[in-house]
């Protein structure tokens, strides 16, 4: 039955606290999943305790473990581990507090843990977030670069020293957190989401360096892996060495094989590219000097082509003024006193062309071919 409760009738404390003891005592043992966080080994306890971490969420419960059952574990229990625990819900009248009391501890294998990847990344690839048209392109050269990477760590010096000897005094937003661990996830997570709020960082790094496979599980953990997959900003994986594959690798805009190789991927070679630009300007001033080279040899072509014209132009020019002038030779009266003709004229200038119409007595002049007569007329015949 429903406790009834009223301001004029409360529960005392006490009577909720046995009635929430009952209520938890009813519940069986259960199995269940988590990695190990906030434990510190007590030798000589009777009783051990650690936090157990949700592997996606940021939510956890306490465990109290007999001495015997963590000492029968191998490898020996530490933080991260990510195990198995068969509990029972213990609830702590005296304090209200509410712990799993262990009975069994499972390391979880190896084979296990590379089962559920191989699941995980099955559902993430059936969802696209794997798929190559998601990737976005990285900036040629960026404003500012954001780097996620553990708290003064190689792969921190790795990122920045062989960037900025690429290309002196780049700017990078630098967030350094967790990378292994129970407090990894939501510490990538947040200083990735941070980073991609700003509008100067146009690229992402998110660098580790090397470790076994349980160490880098939280750059395959779901919440992390969707986190990169909603960033707006490109983002650039660099997590352990070659052989290593995490989940990000898979969902981030480019993978890079060491946090050496993502500072060469994400930012050019200065000196690269000025032999290239002088590589450029070298072919250019090499071709534009063919060019006019070529333009030279065209024009002196046209010169020549157009001196011949011209002078064809004129020697036909002047053919036609020495025919011109044949013909007007041959049809002037100079051509025709030639053939032994003459010309006749009165004293004034006329030209005679009938004998009647000189009068007796009349001086006349006769121009012939070489010279000119003086006559005059004696008859009217």
């Amino acid at each position: 039955m429903p406790l009834e409760t009223s301001p004029e009738a409360p529960a005392a404390v006490r009577t909720i606290s046995r009635m929430l003891s009952d209520w938890v005592n009813r519940l069986g043992a259960v199995w269940i999943d988590g990695q190990v966080a906030e434990y510190r080994p007590r030798p000589g306890a009777r009783f051990h305790y650690f936090v157990l971490r949700d592997t996606d969420v940021d939510m956890s419960l306490s465990v109290k473990a007999d001495a015997g059952v963590i000492g029968r574990l191998d490898p020996p229990l530490s933080e991260g581990q990510r195990i198995l625990v068969h509990a029972r819900p213990d609830f702590y009248v005296g304090r209200g507090s509410l712990s799993l009391l262990a009975r069994e501890i499972r390391p979880v294998g190896l084979g296990a843990l590379l089962a559920e990847l191989a699941r995980l990344k099955e559902l993430l690839t059936a969802e696209g977030l794997f798929a190559p048209e998601r990737k976005k392109r990285l900036p040629f050269i960026p404003s500012r670069v954001g780097l996620v990477c553990g708290r003064a760590s190689a792969a921190m010096d790795d990122v920045l020293v062989n960037a900025r000897e690429r290309w002196p005094g780049i700017p990078f937003e630098v967030r350094e957190v967790p990378v292994q661990g129970p407090q990894a996830v939501p510490a990538v997570s947040a200083a990735i989401a941070e980073l991609d709020a700003m509008a100067d960082v146009d690229v992402i790094i998110v660098a580790r360096g090397g470790g076994s496979v349980e160490d880098l599980l939280p750059f395959s953990n779901e919440a992390l892996v969707r986190a990169v997959a909603a960033c707006r900003t490109p983002v650039v994986s660099a997590i352990g060495h070659e052989q290593d594959a995490p989940l990000i690798d898979f969902v981030a805009d480019l993978r890079a094989s060491t946090p050496t190789d993502a500072a060469k991927r994400v930012v050019p070679s200065l000196r690269e590219q000025q032999e290239l630009v002088g590589g450029l300007r070298r072919r250019n001033a090499i071709v534009l000097r063919h060019l006019v080279e070529r333009e030279q040899q065209a024009l002196q072509h046209r010169r020549q082509r157009s001196h011949a014209i011209v002078l064809g132009r004129l020697e036909a020019a002047s053919a036609d003024v020495v025919h011109l002038a044949a013909r007007v030779r041959s049809l002037s009266p100079a051509a025709t006193l030639d053939r032994g003709y003459a010309i006749v004229t009165t004293a004034d200038g006329g030209i005679v062309r009938d004998a009647d119409s000189v009068q007796q007595g009349s001086d006349l002049e006769v121009r012939v071919a070489r010279g000119r007569l003086r006559a005059r007329r004696i008859d009217g015949n």
